[in-house]
């Protein structure tokens, strides 16, 4: 997908569904901060934004996905089942990632406009990380452990601050 052909439609798919046990209280980590990776979504080239709940509920609308536990890859199918057939590519983004750049965004997207491929991630000195850009025929290849075990094609982000996966509280 993606080189020569006209302006393809890009979702964008926030994974917000897992238990945060690691990070002690309530309110969730997702409920903390996923308006910040929402603004950075907003503030990017997507077009729509999917979030995929599960363990907790969340202050935004969401897709709520039963077979959360499976692990993120569970979650990641949800939220693209969710997606509209018109969808070419869902840009994927944690919601546990605070610093997540609308650039590292746009680059991911404008990669894969230009050299196409089927997983396009982020790479931060040499380390894959988000956005990962998943074009339509990716979609049924996630596996339960997520995006992270397909092969991608890196696009170096290296200029930019990292997003984040933030565990436990600070």
């Amino acid at each position: 997908m993606g080189g020569a052909r006209g302006l393809q439609l890009i979702y964008a798919v926030v994974l917000a569904a897992g238990a945060s046990s690691r990070y002690g209280t309530s309110p969730a980590k997702q409920v903390e901060l996923l308006p910040a990776v929402l603004e950075a979504l907003r503030a990017s080239s997507v077009g729509e934004v999917v979030v995929v709940s599960g363990a907790h509920s969340l202050p935004v609308e969401s897709i709520n996905c039963a077979e959360w536990e499976r692990g993120p890859g569970a979650s990641l199918r949800c939220g693209l089942a969710a997606l509209p057939d018109a969808a070419e590519a869902a840009v994927v983004v944690l919601a546990d990632g605070p610093e997540l750049d609308p650039r590292a965004i746009d680059r991911v997207i404008e990669s894969w406009r230009a050299d196409g491929g089927d997983v396009v991630a982020a790479a931060y000195e040499g380390t894959r990380l988000h956005p990962v850009l998943l074009a339509r025929a990716a979609w049924p290849l996630v596996p339960d452990e997520g995006a992270k075990g397909l092969a991608a094609r890196l696009v170096a982000c290296d200029d930019l601050r990292p997003p984040g996966d933030v565990d436990v509280r600070r």
